[in-house]
């Protein structure tokens, strides 16, 4: 079976331009997401699907592989997509290329959660987290049932704390995908949820299809602007001396 990565990234951001190639630990960002991906066990192949030239060049100039992709990919999922194209594979996984956290054994456990059932469709993450961060909407809740199927995805605190002490779980943004799949939902037009919430899972939730969550390995820090690049270059600094 091929099971493909490819991690999706742009040099435009309206809060951090140039974001895939800011340097992290002395090298660009996006490159700690590719080392991630190769060190994963469930891939066969790792792709990077970009728009700019030079965010080909510097995965290239790595020893990586990278596939240009239109500027006008409206999202992640439509770049994976076209990609998709030129690289035959029975599962897609979308690694985002602003998670330079991520680690392998994640991407793995959304492969086998996938795997789990010829009857699944799309697999993602999710990771118990503290109370106090709920409030946040730039951390994305799951509400996921017993079997463990998404129930919703919500910047808003989910489930609403109306009587005792809710167990919130992150949502971690990595996808994987069956080929059919894939193509299927870079097909579907946005919807009213996903508009409101300005997350694409739900639109997938909308037209009917059951996204399946399995427990992350470890939390990971989403980059969207240079402090949050800097709060990941503390922690690796930690890291490293622990």
């Amino acid at each position: 079976m091929m099971i493909v990565g490819i991690v999706p990234a742009r040099y435009a951001s309206v809060r951090f331009p140039g974001k895939p190639l800011a340097l992290l630990a002395g090298k660009p960002m996006l490159l700690h997401v590719v080392e991630a991906c190769q060190a994963a066990r469930k891939l066969s192949r790792v792709a990077v699907a970009t728009d700019d030239e030079r965010i080909a060049a510097a995965v290239r100039g790595a020893g990586w592989e990278a596939i240009l992709t239109s500027p006008r990919a409206a999202s992640g999922t439509d770049r994976l997509a076209e990609a998709a194209l030129s690289l035959p594979a029975d599962i897609y996984v979308n690694i985002q290329g602003d998670e330079p956290l991520m680690s392998p054994q994640n991407i793995d456990r959304a492969v086998e959660a996938l795997l789990a059932s010829d009857e699944r469709r799309i697999a993602t993450l999710a990771i118990p987290m503290p109370a106090a961060e709920a409030p946040d909407p730039n951390v994305v809740k799951a509400a996921v049932a017993k079997d463990g199927r998404a129930l919703y995805f919500s910047r808003a605190p989910v489930p609403f704390p109306r009587a005792g002490a809710p167990a919130y779980r992150k949502h971690l943004g990595l996808y994987a995908y069956r080929a059919k799949t894939l193509a299927e939902l870079a097909a579907l037009p946005p919807s009213p949820l996903e508009k409101a919430e300005s997350l694409e899972q739900l639109r997938w939730l909308e037209a009917g299809y059951e996204i399946w969550v399995a427990e992350a390995w470890s939390d990971s820090i989403g980059v969207d602007t240079p402090e949050d690049l800097a709060r990941v270059e503390d922690f690796l600094k930690k890291e490293a001396v622990s």
